[in-house]
């Protein structure tokens, strides 16, 4: 109906391009406060549409309802919905789509990639629901990744260096972290303050080695 008020007052102005001519109507200023009627009755409504899919999906609150409608008007092609990932996700820039349009991993900043425990099918599904169901893998991914590179630390024949080129670095920070301080209170618990020696002399030699292994890939 504002569309079509719009249109008409244009082409009555067009055909009496005067002003005084074409604002002496009284059906002009009544045309112009039903519109804008009108308009108040839609923006509560996109309103009201726009909270139900973010009390669906809560990272929605992230984003500015311009951004909000680009994704739930390209709804159908999920690959669309790619450009505002990072700001929903913060450690996710894109998701990685497989041939049949599926959901097998996730892809950070830096373009390190991490498989998916369980793939996610966005086809056919709204939007809010497919989104939470990324949310949900990326969480139980990572604690599923962390534990095997916490385990992977351990291993006899993996060095330090070795190690933290295999795992994505946010994981490599905090499996080092929890290593870190596991062995040191092991060893201040058996050899008290020269235990914490011990330790900074194995930390340094272990960063003496991986300054070597970085040179070689430098080189």
């Amino acid at each position: 109906a504002v569309d079509k008020n719009w249109r008409n007052s244009l082409s009555s102005g067009k055909a009496h391009p005067l002003a005084i001519t074409f604002c002496d109507s009284e059906k002009l200023l009544e045309r112009f406060k039903e519109s804008n009627v009108f308009l108040d009755q839609v923006q509560k409504g996109l309103a009201d549409y726009l909270e139900t899919k973010r009390g669906a999906f809560s990272r929605f609150y992230f984003l500015s309802n311009d951004e909000l409608l680009s994704i739930l008007s390209d709804s159908k092609d999920p690959k669309l919905v790619q450009p505002h990932l990072s700001k929903c996700f913060e450690g996710i820039k894109l998701v990685n789509f497989a041939d049949d349009g599926t959901i097998d991993g996730i892809i950070s900043r830096e373009k390190e990639q991490v498989k998916l425990t369980d793939i996610i099918d966005p086809n056919a599904a709204n939007v809010e629901d497919w989104m939470g169901q990324v949310e949900s893998g990326m969480k139980a991914t990572i604690r599923d990744v962390a534990y095997k590179a916490v385990l992977d630390y351990i291993k006899p024949d993996v060095t330090r260096g070795q190690w933290m080129q295999t795992w994505p670095g946010m994981l490599v920070l905090n499996c080092s972290q929890l290593w870190w301080t596991a062995e040191m209170e092991e060893s201040i618990h058996k050899k008290g303050n020269e235990g914490v020696k011990d330790e900074l002399k194995k930390q340094i030699e272990q960063l003496a080695e991986m300054t070597v292994l970085v040179r070689g890939k430098l080189d």
